[in-house]
Formats: structure tokens, C-alpha cells, sequence
């Protein structure tokens, strides 16, 4: 799954056949490392995302939008200014680097015709974008690199831009025969890790490719190959070269069957070359018409995922500390309840000593009696410095104490349980939000119940614009899933009606599910997607198996005084559904 050479070469084909002789006519920043550029052609208007972002640096072709903010940030005010309507002379890529060079041409502050470099380096924690002047001298960059946080390059206006040489590899497009059989000849390592070492722009599994292309065992340490196996090696990494010159480009996505008896496949890898590898009944291989749309359908659950985990970390925190406070008050809480446990042998202790003290003629540590509750002999200790009544008196002391610890740690643990609860299913919640937009009823949560310092007043509230998932099942019923409290409240509540179906996992924090029956009988399968969706979209979404308890909605009441989205219900259906989200959403 890696952003290799070799995709970066097909990207840079795909953009020579769309871009170049475009003219830049919008420049955004929807994110402090991402640049969405509009790019006019004679045919139509073209959207580029770049992005140079440390754990998922992109590039390619698009026909989404994405927000701005109000103000824009002053790398894009930079490339606004002096390439705003530049024309696309050139897009090139040095060797097989994961660098793309987009050459522009503009009218300076006088008129003059002028050039200047964009360059985007696609290299994973390096990743950036770089402004240029036409002879390398860095403009500004997306990213400011200084000395102290590289002694291989800085990246700051001034400086000139050149491609780190930190690896000493090998240029797979123009190594000769001889380089190549004396380099992997002296590697002690496996031959399909010591080409991606030892060549540029060769992913892992690219190393792998050239291998089985080549019937050579990729675990065999290369300096035991034969000359003639090296040789054979050499020839067909040119082979796919030759296709990397020529442009013959095959963009595809590998799947892996992830549950073949369910018909469930994941993407396993993605090349812009065949990976004849990667082949058998449990791999499935989806050909497409181009390297961007691979990128786009690879990544766009993955950037948005990463993008999410990056904007909701303050309220994970939040949510995080706050639960790791309340479970140490919990187990304390637990152990001091455990304690109380001997409050009745202190009663029993009392009771006895009433009833046989007048045996005792002071002075004794101890005392054996029978138990009339057991039938049984008990020794009680006893204080010698104090009398039976006393004694007595001191059991009952304790007996009382320990009783009013109970009840008062009974009531804090039932407190304790409902906020650990309350936090868990916002912590559930977190993990479902997809977009900005669903974090922000789970901020106003965590500002109404005091976890998060609430706004000032006169302060204007956030318009809330997250909507629940919505669903079609296979019979043609309406699904609807809550992403946070608020919307399972409202789902339960307000959405659904009486005979309705409610459908949530067992005894952990996850969505409300809601089935619209309309007056109708469910089939079984409807049960089954509804489970399966219950599943996953609870805390148990990484089990094999979720138990799911569904009633009809008329069946299930608010608890008073309860946080949002907490209910009771007393008779109920179960199933057990794997956690899988099968059905399409519905905008």
C-alpha cells in the first residue's frame, strides 16, 4: 500500500495527458498541509488535491470539493499572489522519485513573462510542497524545515531545493546491468527487501512482483543468487520499466477476501502495474480507468478517517482522562464497599455479648459463645480494658459506621457506573464520527454535562448539521443508526413510532438502531441487517460475534434524570450478528 515511484510516474502520465496547458484558476487550503487547485483545461475544469500530510501524503485528480476556511492561510495567499492564473507548462518526475515537478509559467508585478517551480515530494513524514523560483530557490514552503529538525536539508525561503541523496539507491530507469548485478549481490538480505532498498521508487511489494515475475524465491538472501538469477532479475525489472517509459500503466486495486462464505472483500494493495503476486480464489483484482481514481477510492475512507482521528484528539483526551479518573474512583470505590463487608459480624458480635456478658468477669482478650442465629460456637475478641456492655457498645459502633458507609458507597458506585457508562458510549461515539460535522453534538455533550468549559454567554451555538446514517435494507425497509447521544435520543423518541423496531448490542455502549416497519411484518433478514448494523456500530465492532437485544420501540423507556440516549426496557429479543455494515447509505 505504498505511494511508490511508480505510482507517483503514472500520476505524473495521467496529469501530462490532463493538466498540462491547464491554467490555474482557484487555489485552496481546506487543511494546514493540503492544496486544492482548479485547474482549466480547453475541455473543462480540472480538480487537483495535494496533500503532504506526515501520515497520508496524496496527490490526484478529483471531482470532489472541499470547505475552505473563511480566511486563507498565508502559503495559499503566497501561491495565489504569484501563480493565481498560471499556465501548466510541464509536469515531470525526477528518475523514479516520489517527486512530482510542476513547471508554471505567469506574468510578473511588470507584465514579464516568468517561471516558477510547485513541487510536491510524496515521502511519507517528509512529505511537503515546495514554491520555487525557476532555478530551485526556495520561495516559502508548506512545511518549514530548519537545521535543527534536519541536518540533511533545510526547506526555508532562500535556500536551494535539491532531492536529499540519504539512501545511495539505484535509478531502476537508468542502472545498467552491471551496477544492478554487483549492488544486489552484495546485499545479506532477502532478495524482495533488497530491491526496495537498493532502487528507487520500488515499494515492498513491487520487491515481491519482480520476484515472482522472475521465479525466484523472495526470502532467498540476494548475495546467494546466481549471476544468471541476478541477470534474469535484471531483465525483468526492465521489463517494467520499458512499461513505465512506454506509459502502458495498469491502475488497480488488490482485494482480499476478508470473509468469503459472507462475500466480503477488503482492499489489500493498490499499483499502477499488474500484481500477478497477489493472485488465487482469495484475491479479487478491480482494474481502473486511471491512477487518481485508484488514490481516490484507496484513501478517501482512510484520509477522512485520519483527518477525524486528528481533529477529535482534544475531546479523545478529554473523554480519556475523564474515564481513567472515574475507574480509579470506581475500584476504590469497590474496595471500600468490600470492607463493609463485616458490618454484620459486627451486629451479631453485639447482640451476643448483651445476651452472655454477665458470663464475663473482666479482663478477658476473648470470648466463646454459642451463635443462636448458627447454632454454632463463635469466638468474639474483646477489648480487656473495657467491660461487656462496653465491648458491646464498641461492636455496635462499628456495625452503624460501616452500615451508613454502605448505603453512601452504594449510592456513589451507582453514580460512578452511570458516568463511566455515560463516558464510554461518547468515547463509542468518537469512533464512529466520520465527519467534522458529527463531533460537534459530541462537544455540546461534553459541555453540558461539565467536562469541557462551556461557552460564554451571548457566545452563538454551532449550527448542528450531522444527521444520523441512513439506510435501505434489501426488503426496501428504512434504517436509521445514531452517531452520538443526541441522535439516539431523538431516533428513539421523536423518529420512531410504536411498533417500530429498537435494536442496540447488549450490555455495551453503541448506536440506537431503528427499523421503520410502517405497519408491516419484518422478514428475518431485515432482523439480521438491522443486528448487523447494531454490531457495528457499537464498542464490540472488532468482535467476531455482537449478542443484540431488539424490542419494539413502544417497549423501551427513558430513565429520569438520565443522560441522553440511556434507556430501560424489561422484555426483549436477542441475536447474535456479526458487527458488518452491508447495506448502502442513503444521502
Amino acid at each position: 500500500m505504498a505511494f511508490d515511484g511508480i505510482t507517483v510516474a503514472n500520476l505524473v502520465h495521467e496529469l501530462q495527458q490532463t493538466i498540462e496547458g491547464g491554467r490555474i484558476s482557484k487555489i485552496a487550503q481546506p487543511e494546514k498541509d493540503e492544496l486544492l487547485f482548479t485547474i482549466k483545461t480547453y475541455k473543462n475544469n480540472i480538480k487537483l488535491l495535494v496533500s503532504a500530510s506526515a501520515s497520508l501524503p496524496l496527490m490526484y485528480l478529483t471531482e470532489e470539493n472541499k470547505q475552505s476556511p473563511m480566511t486563507a492561510p498565508n502559503f495559499c495567499m503566497l501561491l495565489r499572489k504569484h501563480i493565481g492564473n498560471a499556465k501548466i507548462l510541464k509536469v515531470s518526475q525526477p528518475g523514479l522519485e516520489r517527486i512530482i515537478d510542476l513547471t508554471l509559467e505567469h506574468l510578473d508585478e511588470l507584465g514579464d513573462i516568468c517561471k516558477k517551480r510547485l513541487i510536491i515530494e510524496l515521502m511519507g513524514k517528509h512529505s511537503n510542497i515546495i514554491f520555487c523560483r525557476e532555478d530551485g530557490t526556495i520561495i516559502d514552503s508548506i512545511k518549514h524545515i530548519s537545521a535543527q529538525v534536519s541536518s540533511v536539508r533545510e526547506v526555508l525561503p532562500g535556500r536551494a531545493w535539491f532531492i536529499p541523496q540519504t539512501a545511495q539507491k539505484l535509478d531502476p530507469l537508468s542502472v545498467t546491468e552491471e551496477e544492478f548485478i554487483r549492488v544486489i549481490g552484495q546485499v545479506p538480505a532477502k532478495t524482495g527487501k533488497a530491491l526496495y532498498q537498493k532502487l528507487t521508487g520500488i515499494s515492498p511489494v513491487m520487491g515481491e512482483e519482480i520476484c515472482f515475475l522472475a521465479s525466484i524465491d523472495s526470502d532467498l538472501p540476494a548475495n546467494t543468487l546466481s549471476e544468471t538469477e541476478r541477470i534474469h532479475l535484471y531483465h525483468r525489472l526492465q521489463s517494467l520499466m520499458d512499461d513505465i517509459r512506454s506509459g502502458r500503466f495498469s491502475p488497480n486495486i488488490v482485494y482480499l477476501a476478508h470473509s468469503p462464505e459472507e462475500h466480503e472483500w477488503e482492499p489489500a494493495e493498490f499499483s499502477a502495474l499488474p500484481l500477478t503476486c497477489l493472485s488465487g480464489e482469495n484475491y479479487q483484482v478491480r482494474l481502473f480507468s486511471s491512477i487518481s481514481e485508484v488514490l481516490e477510492t484507496y484513501y478517501a475512507s482512510k484520509s477522512r478517517f485520519t483527518r477525524i482521528r486528528q481533529k477529535s484528539a482534544d475531546l479523545r483526551r478529554i473523554v480519556q482522562t475523564a474515564l481513567e479518573r472515574n475507574y480509579k474512583k470506581y475500584d476504590l470505590q469497590e474496595k471500600q464497599l468490600k470492607d463493609t463487608e463485616k458490618r454484620e459480624k459486627y451486629k451479631i458480635y453485639g447482640e451476643l455479648l448483651n445476651a452472655y456478658g454477665y458470663e464475663l468477669q473482666g479482663g478477658e482478650k476473648k470470648f466463646t459463645c454459642l451463635n443462636f442465629y448458627t447454632n454454632e460456637e463463635i469466638t468474639i475478641p474483646l477489648d480487656e480494658q473495657m467491660t461487656a456492655r462496653e465491648n458491646a457498645q464498641r461492636f455496635f459502633e462499628k456495625y452503624n459506621k460501616q452500615k451508613r458507609t454502605f448505603e453512601a458507597l452504594h449510592e456513589l458506585i451507582l453514580e460512578t457506573k452511570k458516568e463511566i457508562d455515560h463516558l464510554e458510549s461518547i468515547s463509542t461515539a468518537l469512533d464512529i464520527a466520520q465527519q467534522e460535522a458529527d463531533l460537534l453534538p459530541i462537544k455540546e455533550e461534553l459541555m453540558e454535562f461539565g467536562y469541557i468549559k462551556k461557552r460564554h454567554a451571548g457566545a452563538k451555538k454551532p449550527k448542528i448539521t450531522s444527521k444520523p446514517f441512513h439506510y435501505i435494507s434489501s426488503d426496501g425497509f428504512h434504517i436509521y443508526v445514531g452517531k452520538n447521544n443526541y441522535q439516539n435520543e431523538e431516533l428513539t423518541f421523536k423518529l420512531a413510532a410504536g411498533n417500530d423496531w429498537w435494536f442496540h448490542a447488549k450490555g455495551i455502549p453503541g448506536s440506537h438502531v431503528i427499523v421503520k416497519a410502517e405497519g408491516k411484518e419484518l422478514p428475518d433478514r431485515v432482523f439480521e441487517e438491522a443486528g448487523s448494523l447494531a454490531a457495528y456500530y457499537s464498542k464490540g465492532r472488532e468482535s467476531d460475534k455482537v449478542e443484540i437485544d431488539y424490542i419494539q420501540k413502544k417497549s423501551v423507556k427513558k430513565v429520569a434524570g438520565s443522560a441522553p440516549g440511556f434507556v430501560i426496557y424489561h422484555t426483549n429479543y436477542s441475536l447474535v450478528a456479526s458487527p458488518a455494515c452491508l447495506l448502502e447509505e442513503v444521502n
